[in-house]
């Protein structure tokens, strides 16, 4: 790989999914190209999904109290389940390529694609780092998503989970994107920033008509009172 920093070389162009698809198989060869590709997006849905869990819950905490407010139960179960989906999706991301005699979509299949050995083993060292960054959420969904570990749920576990927070979900998702930018930068020479589509009609739209919402709601709420207030006034003379 060049020297020269790849995420320099960000640069803004717009293909169809079928042209981006075409434009990397040329690029790469039919085999690794199209799974790249598929990894491509699959990087890209992951960053997507983990901007708008920040943008609800981990931006403000007067978004918190804005959706204690509309609807709490709802929203703790959205956290929970979107937490769940961004952890399978590292998890998958980071399997081994076959289960049962399977094969599996996963970054380590791209070393073994690359004819370059050289190349190669520099991708290998990316994916083990992106592997060991992972391992809290791996750990996750075999014992808690994927199967419900009996001593986890009885509470009563010799070997507690590691503990799942945003700093090492974050750590996990910046790996896997060094994993398909390493590729990119040296078949095409060019890198994806992920993390910047299209947001309209996402997390912030919500929480912006969640606020309409709420203040509708608080402003209903007075009006009701001051008109139960004036019911009980007296009428004047009695």
């Amino acid at each position: 790989m060049s020297a020269k920093s790849y995420t320099q070389m960000i640069r803004k162009i717009d293909r169809t999914p079928e042209e981006a698809k075409n434009y990397y198989v040329a690029a790469m060869g039919e085999d690794l190209g199209k799974v790249f590709y598929a990894l491509w997006q699959e990087v890209g849905w992951l960053h997507n999904e983990w901007d708008e869990y920040l943008q609800l819950f981990g931006t403000k905490e007067s978004r918190i109290r804005l959706m204690n407010d509309a609807a709490p139960r709802f929203f703790r179960m959205i956290q929970d389940e979107l937490v769940d989906a961004i952890v399978l999706r590292i998890a998958r991301l980071t399997d081994p390529p076959k289960s049962i005699g399977k094969s599996n979509l996963t970054i380590r299949q791209l070393p073994t694609q690359i004819k370059d050995q050289s190349f190669s083993n520099q991708v290998l060292n990316l994916v083990k780092a992106a592997v060991a960054a992972a391992g809290a959420c791996r750990a996750r969904r075999h014992r808690r998503i994927a199967h419900n570990a009996l001593d986890l749920s009885l509470g009563v576990q010799t070997d507690p989970l590691p503990d799942l927070t945003r700093e090492n979900i974050t750590a996990a998702i910046v790996s896997l994107a060094e994993v398909v930018n390493a590729v990119s930068f040296h078949y095409v020479n060019s890198t994806t920033k992920f993390g910047l589509g299209n947001t309209s009609g996402g997390a912030r739209a919500l929480i912006r008509i969640l606020e309409e919402g709420v203040q509708k709601k608080s402003e209903r709420i007075t009006e009701m009172k001051r008109n139960a207030k004036n019911w009980n006034v007296p009428p004047s003379g009695q």
